[in-house]
């Protein structure tokens, strides 16, 4: 018998992250920051796996992003 999808594979956490600050006149570390969660530009949105290293990641620069939805 097939499987079926949802047996074959659970459904991953992921959340919707918004940029909503500019990089501009921030420490380096914060730009890198932003770049490594794909984020550059004003009002990008980005669907991230919900692991740890994500949310530190946004916890660093809350006040840069927006966490706009959580899924799953």
């Amino acid at each position: 018998m097939a499987k079926t999808p949802e047996a074959a594979a659970p459904q991953k956490k992921t959340i919707v992250v918004k940029q909503v600050a500019s990089a501009a006149r921030r420490p380096a570390i914060q730009t890198a920051t932003l770049k490594g969660l794909g984020l550059n530009k004003m009002n990008r949105t980005r669907e991230l796996e919900d692991t740890p290293s994500v949310r530190g990641m946004v916890n660093k620069i809350a006040h840069l992003v927006q966490i706009i939805e959580e899924r799953g």
